[in-house]
């Protein structure tokens, strides 16, 4: 890999561990943010949600302006509204100020991870490149959340929740600037127009559908007001699916849907961090609620499954080239399974960390890059040059989706299983409840996986340039 390459591939990676950073970072500081506020629950966990919802709303539609309206443009305009966005967080003194700027910060969000995953797509083609620039990405999402845990509570507690809004205006300032100087402004599609319909019905549908998961993971159950806008967002996705077939440039070719390789990877994908998503959530609750742990401690636990994450995402590539694709995403699935049901199992309310969470958290270290670079490798194999920011778009939308639904099913597992006031014993039998579920899902995604059959490589689109190409 050239110099100037590796150095965009920093630079999109560094994209990937500060967005899953921002998630963490004010997970930690809310019990802060609340007190200063005078917000209650309800209203800190709409802290978190606002920026969810419209980051997986809006990446689907970014991925596609990313396409038609460049890269690059699109990549810097999300890093510049991330940054706007954050200092308006850092400034807000009411709840619903901040709240509104943690969904302005999910629109600036899901135009950069969009755009840079696009960006990956361009600058390595399908092939050995890809998988260690895919490994490069896997490793710093692992990193991230850790470090967002982490740096969170070391913030907040020395110079205030505002500090971690003010984190992300200097950082995405920084990619931003080093963006214009490290990547080419040429990259985008030939092709013109913009289905505005589409764009409407498919964000708005995404957004209510998030909205919906939300809320009824939130609530422990569907409520009227979830279910309607449930099936709300399912009208739009329909009527966005009418549309689709009909006009002349469609946001989404309907002939791209129609390859199964596509579907399955990204049914594969949702279904991954369905599994793994939650499961960071939960050890960290156990860890403090159960074992009595601090916050900083639940972070810290959770530091020996990145260090192995970030160990063997670099290897993903090698495992792909000898045992195949196909063989490494089972594998990675199997392992990501044994983890999660043998976390689950071993979970006990007179545990300790070594004993409950260590062994299988090293596991599910091992599982989490070879699910993230297998599936996103078949789901964006099929991509010509493009479909770049489609293919960017459909696959991270698929991500974020199985991580919201995740979240909302697993956690109201668990509060159904628990009994509150029966104590540890049955707050850990919750988690292990949920656990159990993310295993069985896990379970069903390395059976699927076998189902996985690419296109031979001379069908696959050529590559529009080399990997030091698209580089200034």
């Amino acid at each position: 890999m050239k110099g100037s390459a590796k150095a965009a591939l920093a630079l999109l990676a560094s994209t990937q561990l500060l967005l899953i950073m921002d998630t963490a970072i004010v997970n930690v500081a809310l019990p802060s943010i609340g007190e200063d506020l005078g917000s209650g629950s309800a209203g800190l966990s709409w802290v978190a949600n606002a920026y969810l919802i419209t980051f997986g709303g809006l990446l689907l539609l970014g991925g596609r302006a990313a396409d038609l309206l460049g890269h690059r443009r699109l990549f810097v305009a999300g890093l510049v509204l991330l940054a706007a966005a954050s200092a308006a967080g850092g400034l807000a003194h009411t709840s619903g100020a901040l709240v509104a700027a943690r969904a302005v910060q999910g629109v600036g969000a899901a135009l950069a991870a969009a755009a840079a995953f696009a960006l990956l797509l361009i600058l390595f083609p399908h092939g050995p490149a890809r998988h260690k620039a895919l490994g490069a990405f896997a490793a710093m999402g692992g990193l991230g959340g850790v470090l967002g845990t982490v740096l969170g509570g070391v913030l907040t507690d020395l110079l205030g929740w505002r500090s971690t809004f003010w984190l992300n205006v200097l950082v995405g300032l920084v990619l931003g600037v080093l963006a214009l100087r490290l990547l080419d402004g040429g990259t985008r599609s030939a092709e013109r127009g913009f289905d505005v319909g589409g764009a409407l019905a498919v964000t708005g549908g995404l957004g209510l559908i998030a909205y919906a998961l939300v809320g009824a993971g939130e609530a422990g159950r569907p409520g009227g007001r979830t279910l309607a806008a449930g099936g709300a967002g399912v009208l739009l996705l329909v009527v966005f699916a009418v549309l689709e077939a009909r006009v002349a440039r469609p946001l989404v070719p309907p002939a791209v849907l129609r390859r199964p390789a596509l579907r399955l990877a990204n049914a594969l994908s949702a279904l991954g961090q369905t599994a793994l998503f939650p499961m960071f959530f939960l050890v960290s609750l156990y860890l403090q609620s159960v074992l009595g742990h601090s916050p900083l401690f639940g972070g810290l636990g959770l530091l020996p499954l990145s260090v192995v994450v970030v160990l063997t995402a670099p290897q993903s590539g090698r495992l792909i080239a000898r045992l195949g694709l196909r063989s490494t995403m089972t594998l990675g699935f199997g392992l990501l399974f044994v983890g999660t049901a043998w976390l689950g199992l071993a979970l006990a309310a007179e545990g300790t960390f070594f004993s409950t969470v260590l062994a299988p958290s090293l596991v599910l270290g091992v599982a989490l890059p070879l699910v993230m670079v297998t599936t996103n490798v078949a789901a964006t194999a099929e991509a010509s040059p493009e479909e770049t920011g489609l293919a960017s778009g459909l696959v991270n939308t698929s991500q974020q989706f199985g991580s919201v639904l995740g979240l909302a099913v697993l956690v109201t597992v668990a509060t159904t299983v628990t009994d509150a006031s029966a104590g540890a014993a049955a707050e850990t039998a919750g988690f292990r409840a949920a656990l159990l579920v993310g295993a069985a899902l896990a379970g069903l995604a390395a059976l699927l996986s076998t189902r996985l059959r690419l296109p031979a490589p001379a069908e696959l689109p050529a590559p529009r340039e080399r990997a030091g190409d698209a580089l200034k």
